[in-house]
């Protein structure tokens, strides 16, 4: 049996799930961060992990988890709901590490309740009523009427809130 690089069989996996009326294909991935609903370009993550170990780094934020050995290479890990002042993650079966910044040169992980599934741009409507957060490039709401935010994982590293992770 023929190795097909990783990259290229998630190419494919996402055209094979493409919506059958328009050809569209999924290239967002839901997240549900405490309580709240997050959008993410599948072209920014890098994988998603169930929750590894996490070595604590002291005098650091209480938003920063530490850091974590995600195949051999040492990634950043952040409570994005600490970080926008929320509850922290509960940690269970479902909770999980969505790697994002690989792309960007910066190995980061964010700590998220639940994976909300792949969805498609005409899924949303924009919302134009709610406040935009620095690292947000749009909301939207779902077809139940969800409100959505669609993170900008390019802002949102770069931004010197998340840079700062020593107290």
């Amino acid at each position: 049996m023929q190795k097909i690089p990783l990259r290229e069989y998630q190419r494919g996996l996402l055209s094979r799930i493409a919506n059958p009326e328009t050809g569209q294909a999924a290239s967002k991935l839901g997240m549900l961060i405490g309580n709240d609903r997050w959008l993410v370009d599948l072209v920014d993550v890098g994988g998603v992990v169930p929750v590894p170990p996490i070595a604590k780094a002291p005098l650091t934020h209480a938003w920063f988890a530490g850091v974590a050995n995600i195949r051999g290479t040492l990634h950043s890990v952040v409570d994005f709901s600490r970080f926008l002042g929320g509850e922290p993650v509960t940690l269970d079966a479902q909770t999980r590490l969505v790697l994002i910044g690989e792309k960007y040169r910066m190995n980061s992980g964010l700590l998220v309740s639940r994976i909300l599934g792949l969805n498609r741009d005409d899924q949303f409507q924009p919302d134009d009523g709610a406040t935009p957060l620095p690292w947000t490039i749009a909301q939207y709401k779902d077809k139940q009427a969800n409100s959505w935010r669609r993170l900008d994982v390019r802002a949102l590293i770069a931004h010197p809130d998340f840079l700062q992770v020593v107290l």
